[in-house]
Parts: C-alpha cells; structure tokens; sequence
C-alpha cells in the first residue's frame, strides 16, 4: 500500500511558495484540514493558489502558488518609518481592514504563519479551535516582539495568562531586529516557525535556543533542509543555534515525499497481528520522525526489510513477529501515540522518555493515553517527562480521541487484537490523512481474502 503525502513537509513547501519570488508548484501535496487551512490562510495574506488536478499529465495532483505581493524590503527593515508620515496607517500595500487567519487545530498554521504576516505589514488576527487556544504560542510571540513586531491579545484573558490564540500581530514599521534567544522546549515548532520566514527578514536572523533540549529535533533539520532546497543559505554555528542569511526565495518545484509518521499505523498493524505490510515509495533518506520505524519496529519484535524501486525510493515491509516491550523507547514525538499502541499490547512494562512536550499537542497525549490504555484495562502511570505502560490493555470499549487524529489511529490499531474496541471519532483522522477509514477497512478487507 501506499500513504498520502506528508503534512510536515507539504506546509513548509506551501510556505515557502508564498514567499518566493515567483510563482511554485508543490506536487502530490497533502489534501487535509491541515493543508486546506494552511492554503486559506496564505490566500488571506494575498497569496494566489491554483490546484491542478493533473500536473503535467502525470496523473498526480499539485498546487501551484503565487507568492504574496508587496513584501517590500525597505519596510521589512523598519526605513518605511521615514516614509510614511502617519505611522498608525496601515503599511504599503496592506488592507486596511484587519485580517483574520483561522488556525484550526494546526500547529504548523498557528506557528508559522505570525512571522509571515508581519513580514505582510497587515494587522493580522489570530485564532483557531478551542483545542488550540490551550496549546503554547508564547516563545513565538515574546520572540517577535523581540523583532520590533507588534504582539497584542496574547491569549487566555478569561485565564489571566499570556502566550495562546486569540492573539494579533503587526509589524507597521517592518521586523527590525535579527537576533533572538528563545526557550523552544515546548516545541519545534517555535524554531521553524521563525526560521521559514527568516530569508525574508532584513537582516536574516540569527536564533538560539535557552532552555531544556528542543522536542523533535528532526523537524527542525527538516526546516533546515527545506530552506536549503529552494536555494536558502541556512548554518548551525553552534549548538541549539540557527542562522539564516537573508535573501530572494527562488521559484521552485518539488514534490513532497509519502507521511512516514502516518504510515505507522499501518506498519504497527503487521506487528501487532503477526502479519505483513509492505508500504511502496519509501524514501531512502528523509529529515521525517517517521523515519525510525525502521528501527523500532524491530525493538517490538518485528522485522523489516527493504527491497529497491528507484535511486531514491524502496518498498518497505514489515512482518510481525512475537510482540515485546524493548523496556524503554526514547524522544518518539509525534509517533508517540502509535508505538503507544504497541507498548499497550505487550505483557511487559515500556517506559517513554523526553515525550513531556506532548502535554501541549492537540491534546494532552500524555494524559489522553494513559486514561486510555486505563479505559481498557490495562495500566499505566504519567512521569514527569512521559509515561509508562505497566500492563496490557485487556478488554475493549470506547476509545476517546479528544479531536486527536493519532489518539483515533492509537485506537485503531488496538481494535486489530482486542475484541470490541470502538473509536469514539474516527473523522479526527481528516487533519492529517481524511482517507485513514478508507484506507484502514482496505488493509482490513485485502487481508481478509489472504492477499498479503
């Protein structure tokens, strides 16, 4: 089988497109609420999109973007100060109504895009689910006030707190500085977030991180080697620091690889079942966190193999063997919930480690599983940087998915062993993979007729 394309990657490409000199065309992106809110969100900051069913005759779906107008340089670096005599009107080229930018539940919309639309000079609004009004936004938004960009609503006035949704950005004088230390610990995404849009700052920036290590680390190297693609000169001089060199985004194409962290339910479904999954299109070096299936897949007792397709791709296949606990799994991030599944289904305890970043995800994952795997039986404690799995679940039920697409997934591959397990909103998939029912009854109805 195959998986549709990445979300990660597919967002950073969009991005990018938005802010390049000329018009991209990102191929076989990923069709999701994630990626339709990112899409809406560009358009709303000026950017033009055009979906293009059939690129080339290839028969694979693409998008083409022109970039967002009017990011002039000389008021990106604040001289638009001088050229202006009334300094509360709205910057060149900006409308002067407000903005409004709906994030959903996506992080990489809440994240990325408050660089970008100070970079615009619009007055841009903020604001998303009730789900995302609790996720942490206050590294990125305390980092570009630090950037001369004004920051106000800053979230949570019903709870007295700052840094979440609503909150709205402006930048009437440009972005002026380009050195910025932030505690990033919470999430990657903080650091992407400013880096995707640092070539376009005046004066690039320079970043570093204070604070305890930064969660998903590969989704930084992602950013990194994004920006590098589409000819964007980006270093790491030291340690948790990140510079990027300002200058033009060239026009580009590209074509985003297959989501490997969406592809783990489907491989987990072979080791949980003692079956075979073989997944096309693997690609042989990636920057995704999906990547390490292919090493813990083995730690739960399966075994992987890779067989060619093309210089850059192989078909990987998993084939499930007797299940067991490696003991402790390491920094799993966003795969969490999915080997979670695995540790829940094995007799001996799995302790996670450096997953506390998770509490601010699309929900509390840490205490979403954990009263999950409870739910059905098994038992499992919080600790104060993930969790532990001390025994299997035992019998089915009602599985919540907090609107969480990799809680519903986490179900799903229960319900593969466990008679009667039932997901309480399967459509909680569509923010990252709508096809997941389809796909997952396929696997189910193809296996059922021996066609492995």
């Amino acid at each position: 089988m195959t998986v549709p394309a990445s979300k990660s990657l597919t967002n950073r490409y969009l991005l990018l497109a938005a802010l390049a000199q000329g018009p991209s065309v990102v191929i076989n992106p990923l069709r999701s609420r994630d990626s339709r809110l990112m899409l809406a969100a560009l358009e709303q900051l000026g950017a033009t999109v055009e979906h293009l069913e059939d690129w080339e005759h290839s028969g694979v779906a693409a998008v083409r973007i022109s970039p967002i107008p009017d990011l002039d340089p000389d008021l990106a670096s604040g001289r638009a100060e001088d050229q202006r005599e009334d300094l509360d009107a709205p910057a060149a080229g900006a409308a002067a109504s407000e903005t409004r930018i709906d994030c959903g539940l996506a992080g990489t919309v809440m994240r990325f895009l408050p660089a970008v639309a100070a970079l615009t000079g619009q007055r841009v609004h903020f604001d998303g689910d009730p789900g995302a009004r609790v996720r942490p936004m206050g590294a990125v938004l305390r980092a570009l006030r630090d950037l001369g960009v004004e920051v106000t609503g800053f979230g949570a006035p019903e709870r007295g707190e700052e840094g979440y949704l609503p909150f709205t950005v402006h930048a009437p004088t440009g972005i002026t500085g380009d050195v910025i230390t932030m505690d990033a610990s919470a999430s990657s995404q903080f650091v992407s977030g400013l880096l995707l849009a640092a070539a376009r700052m005046p004066h690039g920036l320079t970043l570093r991180h204070a604070g305890d290590a930064v969660p998903s680390l590969e989704h930084v190297e992602m950013t990194c080697k994004v920006l590098s693609q589409v000819g964007i000169e980006v270093s790491s001089p030291a340690l948790h620091t990140w510079k990027v060199e300002p200058g033009p985004i060239k026009s580009f194409t590209v074509r985003v690889e297959p989501d490997l962290s969406n592809a783990g339910p489907f491989l987990c479904a072979a080791a949980v079942t003692g079956g075979e999954v073989s997944m096309r299109g693997w690609p042989k070096h990636s920057t995704q966190i999906g990547r390490r299936w292919t090493e813990l897949l083995p730690a739960f007792g399966a075994s992987v193999t890779q067989h060619p397709e093309t210089d850059a791709t192989v078909t990987l296949s998993v084939r499930g063997g007797s299940l067991r606990s490696p003991g402790a799994v390491d920094g799993t991030a966003e795969l969490t919930p999915t080997v979670a599944a695995l540790a829940a289904l094995c007799t001996e305890p799995t302790r996670f480690t450096s997953v506390g970043h998770l509490r601010g995800h699309e929900t509390d994952r840490i205490a979403a599983l954990v009263t999950e795997i409870r739910r059905l039986g098994g038992t499992a404690e919080e600790t104060a940087d993930g969790f532990e799995v001390l025994s299997p679940v035992r019998h089915g039920g009602l599985v919540h998915t907090y609107a969480d697409h990799r809680m519903a997934t986490f179900a799903a591959v229960l319900g593969l062993v466990v008679d009667a397990v039932e997901v309480q909103d399967i459509s909680a998939t569509s923010k990252t993979m709508p096809d997941f029912p389809a796909l997952w009854a396929g696997m189910i109805d193809h296996t059922s007729v021996g066609q492995l």
